[in-house]
């Protein structure tokens, strides 16, 4: 390809809009051009839009409308057409791009979870990778000796998949369960050759000197593999049975000034400032936050859905979402997110904020979501006088959790009057 101006070859390292030489040629083009009355020329546009295959060319639209929505920038877009001439180029009709290609055939520069939004909106996309979790659980387990590699990961894929009789678990739950039974499976291995071996005094020397939470949860954990492995033939007996694993200790005391204070610290940060009221006044989890929607929000009736239960919002609530959509119209205007926080990442797609921006907030203060959640539900059950079905009603809370939350604002009460001046009639 030669200059549009002087006619010298342009080198073949150049930019693909690039027409010119030098600047020098294009500043005099467009003075001749100006001079004799020429129109402007057309504004270079990506080969993809124009070509001549339909489903690319529709692609490449909907991937330019995708982009002026979400607010992507004009390389990040360039980009992504890249990727869809890359992928879409020679497909045989009525098939779909596998994920592996697109994760591997477009140049480095393609923002691949763009790509991946543009054919998954238009059912163009086939997921043919395997889950992470299914590679994990081979390399993990892979380690083990032969009398332990069948019944750990058998146990672990049923936990993963579930069947007739147990429903399936989500990956943390596996994570932490495996996390926390791997060191008495490796201690267990180095004196036994089989999983059958193990005793039931071997269980209880190892979960000897756990407590609380750590305690409970390696005994559902233990109980659940040796469970599976007697149901399915693979030991003689079941050391675990009867095994019960202690509560956890969980303090349901009101918070303390200094906490409190702490909390009143965090009021710049908007996106903060709505998760902490939220769970101050509305009793919200964690994940309840994260995945709140615009939808859930009846500003105008002062009423909010949080999973599935419908509450008032409260003043302070009301104040700070108003002061956060604020925000969020002005900073994110073209974004299509649905939920109602969203950061930076999460304003290009659909998906909600992470655990991880929760913690960062909270960790600034030195407090959590559950524990101010907490705090909440006891104040709601001191001013209720110790009634379990109100908690239930108010919060959506099992009537064992409100029963507890009663049992401990029955004591503090109790306290109360035993401390109260004793007046006599006179």
């Amino acid at each position: 390809m030669n200059c549009a101006h002087c006619g010298i070859p342009l080198p073949e390292k150049r930019r693909r809009n690039q027409v010119y030489c030098s600047n020098s040629c294009s500043a005099l083009a467009s003075y001749y051009r100006r001079k004799n009355g020429q129109p402007v020329p057309p504004r270079w546009q990506h080969p993809a839009l124009t070509a001549d295959d339909p489903v690319l060319r529709a692609a490449a639209r909907h991937a330019q409308e995708l982009g002026q929505i979400s607010g992507w920038n004009p390389s990040t877009a360039r980009c992504v057409l890249d990727g869809l001439v890359t992928v879409l180029t020679d497909l045989p009709a009525g098939e779909r791009v596998l994920l592996s290609e697109v994760r591997a055939r477009p140049h480095r520069w393609v923002s691949r979870p763009r790509l991946v939004e543009v054919l998954t909106d238009l059912d163009l996309l086939h997921d043919d990778s395997a889950p992470a979790i299914r590679s994990w659980i081979d390399r993990v387990t892979g380690s083990f000796a032969p009398g332990y590699i069948t019944p750990v990961r058998q146990w672990l894929l049923v936990l993963l998949d579930g069947d007739t009789r147990s429903r399936s678990r989500s990956a943390s739950s596996i994570y932490v369960y495996f996390s926390c039974i791997r060191p008495f499976l490796d201690d267990w291995a180095a004196g036994y050759d089989h999983l059958r071996e193990v005793t039931r005094s071997d269980i209880r020397a190892a979960l000897g000197p756990l407590r609380g939470s750590r305690r409970a949860t390696a005994t559902s954990a233990l109980r659940s593999l040796f469970g599976f492995a007697r149901k399915r033939g693979l030991i003689f007996s079941n050391p675990t049975t009867g095994l019960k694993g202690r509560p956890a200790d969980f303090s349901l005391l009101p918070m303390a000034d200094e906490e409190i204070r702490a909390i009143e610290q965090l009021v710049d940060d908007l996106a903060g400032r709505v998760i902490i009221v939220l769970a101050a006044e509305n009793a919200a989890r964690t994940g309840a936050i994260r995945h709140l929607e615009l939808d859930d929000l009846d500003m105008a009736n002062r009423r909010i859905t949080l999973a599935g239960l419908r509450q008032r919002l409260g003043d302070l609530s009301h104040r700070a979402l108003r002061r956060w959509l604020r925000h969020r119209r002005t900073t994110w205007p073209h974004t299509n997110n649905p939920h109602v926080l969203i950061s930076d990442k999460t304003a290009h797609g659909t998906g909600p904020i992470s655990q991880q921006f929760v913690t960062l907030r909270m960790n600034h203060i030195g407090c959590t979501v559950d524990r101010i959640r907490k705090d909440r539900i006891l104040h709601e059950a001191l001013a209720a006088r110790a009634d379990p079905l109100h908690l239930s009603l108010v919060f959506g809370i099992s009537h064992s959790t409100a029963v507890r939350y009663s049992a401990v604002a029955e004591h503090l009460l109790s306290d109360e009057l035993a401390q109260a001046p004793n007046h006599d009639p006179v």
